[in-house]
């Protein structure tokens, strides 16, 4: 049974695939170089740049190493990099044990 994806899961891999492919023209790639590049398919790429959230996440990655962004990924995503990780961290997380 396919699984229904809700509105904001698919708006947010439609921006994400617009970026990509945004990003894969800024760099000067054609579809077939990134994806020789990421050892995927044309067919993928395309995918990803429209939008396709069932894209394997190892290819998401594997796409961003290739246009640099990486590092501003994982940025993104760290938890401590937001107010609200931050406090989160300070008051969910155990402390360490200092030696």
């Amino acid at each position: 049974m396919k699984r229904l994806l809700n509105t904001r899961t698919r708006l947010a891999a439609q921006h994400v695939g617009e970026n990509l492919r945004t990003w894969r023209k800024l760099r000067g790639l054609t579809i077939q170089q990134m994806a020789d590049k990421v050892g995927v398919s044309r067919a993928t790429i395309a995918a990803v740049e429209k939008g396709d959230p069932t894209v394997s996440f190892q290819t998401i990655i594997g796409i961003c190493n290739v246009i640099s962004v990486t590092d501003r990924l994982i940025e993104a995503l760290d938890p401590y990099e937001t107010d609200f990780g931050r406090a989160r961290a300070d008051q969910e997380l155990p402390k360490r044990i200092r030696g």
